[in-house]
């Protein structure tokens, strides 16, 4: 490794970009509404849905004030928790790792402007449509660069059973959701989520540091890869009859699923997002155990339809994986609001 220089920690970056009350108060709201749904106490739908990952903030900013528009046509029944996914897995560990790496796509990598750009672009998504969003935890010593202003966080599928991840998870004072590993076991789904509940004693930006469990963290079912590398989804009827028996005997806090109608359940066949929802709307129908478990739906969205290479240029366009555009967003997210 060569060390190029000493980043600034995350309370000196507050300073510099520090929050104003309304900001605050925006986010504590947006923060204790989704918790109400959590555990039950509201009976309202979540939404984390945007693209695949932050690329520019003009484009993400004019699509979550679309998303702002729409929020107040199904307000009674909906929450909706813009994503701004800031940093990007990659199962090789080549190509776009997201803003905070490069908060220019078409320029290398710089993380100190990464990290200010990310905490910029999620400052002035509060600041301009009043909504706190979610962001991926792919790291988890960076999460408190953004831990004032995330409304939901969620663990990936190839961190998820990281022992750090979990243990920061537990420390986290929003919604965490810890999705199924790409080997679709969801036993260890469910220890990240056991663990994630509890308390922890442990090591964090060289701090010993103590925890005190989050209620909140659940599961995301996202699907998940056989031994072929075939996408096998796991939101079917019979996927979450399942997970809600597998609930009921862990003893955990607030059972819960959030289902990612993308990845390996779409088998990234971005359209399919729509039918998936629909399906899984209907077993919530048919069976109140799924009914009471299922709290909302992961949507990858932006202002167009699919992916392109970075550079191409397309205002609104993926440049990572496909996502829905916004004219079927925008239908489907009242077609939801009209099935609930």
């Amino acid at each position: 490794m060569i060390f190029e220089r000493k980043l600034t920690i995350p309370k000196e970056v507050k300073e510099m970009y520090p929050i104003t009350a309304e900001m605050k108060k925006n986010v504590d709201e947006r923060i204790c509404e989704l918790k109400k749904i959590f555990s039950g106490e509201s009976d309202k739908f979540v939404l984390v849905i945007g693209p695949c990952s932050a690329d520019k903030d003009d484009s993400v900013l004019d699509y979550i004030s679309r998303l702002r528009t729409v929020q107040e046509k199904v307000a009674d029944k909906i929450v909706i928790v813009p994503r701004i996914y800031t940093n990007k897995p990659r199962t090789t560990g080549d190509g776009y790792k997201g803003m905070l790496h490069q908060p220019d796509p078409d320029q290398k990598p710089d993380m100190f402007k990464g990290i200010v750009a990310i905490r910029e672009l999620h400052m002035k998504a509060v600041k301009e449509t009043g909504f706190a969003c979610a962001d991926e935890m792919l790291y988890p010593e960076n999460h408190r660069y953004l831990d004032d202003l995330l409304a939901y966080v969620a663990v990936g599928a190839r961190s998820v059973e990281n022992q750090q991840h979990r243990l920061t998870a537990s420390g986290i004072d929003v919604p965490v959701g810890m999705k199924n590993p790409t080997g679709g076991d969801i036993s260890i789904m469910m220890n990240s989520i056991t663990a994630a509940q509890h308390q922890h004693t442990f090591i964090y930006r060289g701090w010993e540091v103590h925890s005190e469990g989050n209620d909140y963290a659940h599961a995301i079912l996202r699907g998940y890869l056989n031994k072929h590398g075939q996408a096998i989804p796991n939101y079917h009827y019979e996927d979450l009859i399942n997970l809600s028996e597998v609930y009921a005997e862990s003893g955990l806090k607030n059972p819960a699923v959030i289902i990612d109608t993308n990845h390996a359940n779409s088998g990234k066949q971005y359209l399919q997002q729509i039918r998936i929802a629909k399906e899984v709307l209907q077993s919530m129908k048919y069976n109140s155990d799924i009914n009471k478990l299922v709290k909302g739906f992961m949507i990858e969205s932006y202002i167009e339809d699919g992916c392109q290479k970075i550079g191409e240029g397309v205002y609104g366009k993926s440049i990572t994986d496909p996502c829905l555009g916004w004219e079927k967003t925008e239908r489907l997210i009242l077609d939801i609001a009209d099935t609930l």
